[in-house]
């Protein structure tokens, strides 16, 4: 079996908040559009977003999900942060450097989906 696509998608309550969240932050552009599902792309990643309570996603999964997160890996996380305070978004963690190497912070999406932003901490030699 050959996988031609892989594409996450996360279950929102307010459509048009996530996406416009996920676009302004990570510069994502929104490649399709409906009342119940969006999808948002650039060059590396796609990500729909789906409306919680369409008909689409089963009736037992419409609750808000755990035990996950997404991860976006990008140049600076501290460009991500400074955007961050300026729109007034949750940050859980504010950026810190990890014992694997990586600056990470940790914030959540409207719908309270965690996100982890890490950037590559220069120098570093993992062991």
């Amino acid at each position: 079996m050959k996988v031609n696509r892989f594409i996450t998608n996360v279950c929102s309550d307010h459509l048009q908040r996530s996406a416009d969240f996920y676009c302004e932050l990570f510069g994502l552009d929104k490649s399709f559009e409906s009342d119940w599902f969006m999808l948002l792309q650039s060059d590396h990643l796609e990500l729909g977003i789906v409306k919680r309570s369409h008909d689409i996603v089963p009736e037992k999964y419409k609750h808000k999900a755990s035990g996950f997160y997404l991860t976006f890996v990008v140049n600076n996380v501290e460009t991500v942060h400074q955007k961050l305070i300026k729109t007034r978004y949750p940050i859980v963690d504010p950026p810190q450097d990890t014992f694997y190497g990586q600056r990470r912070m940790l914030i959540t999406d409207p719908d309270g989906t965690l996100i982890d932003i890490s950037s590559p901490v220069e120098g570093f030699q993992f062991e």
